[in-house]
């Protein structure tokens, strides 16, 4: 049986390859540069610490907030 701890991780693993797909459609850029450019970001950070809440958050909508607030990451 699958406990709430492992729930959680698949869950925030989910949700970190969603923000990553959304990177790469909105830049039209390729996934791994997405990834790349998801990893280096604060975003990625405060996801695994789990900070605010915010890995309960919609994957589109993380995407648009990375982009609009970290550029120079593009």
């Amino acid at each position: 049986m699958v406990n709430k701890e492992q729930l959680t991780e698949i869950y925030k693993q989910n949700l970190e390859n969603d923000i990553i797909l959304n990177i790469s459609k909105i830049k039209g850029i390729e996934i791994r540069k997405a990834f790349d450019i998801y990893y280096s970001s604060k975003l990625a950070d405060q996801i695994a610490k789990g900070e605010c809440g915010i890995e309960n958050m919609d994957a589109k909508y993380l995407a648009e907030d990375l982009i609009e607030n970290e550029p120079e990451l593009f």
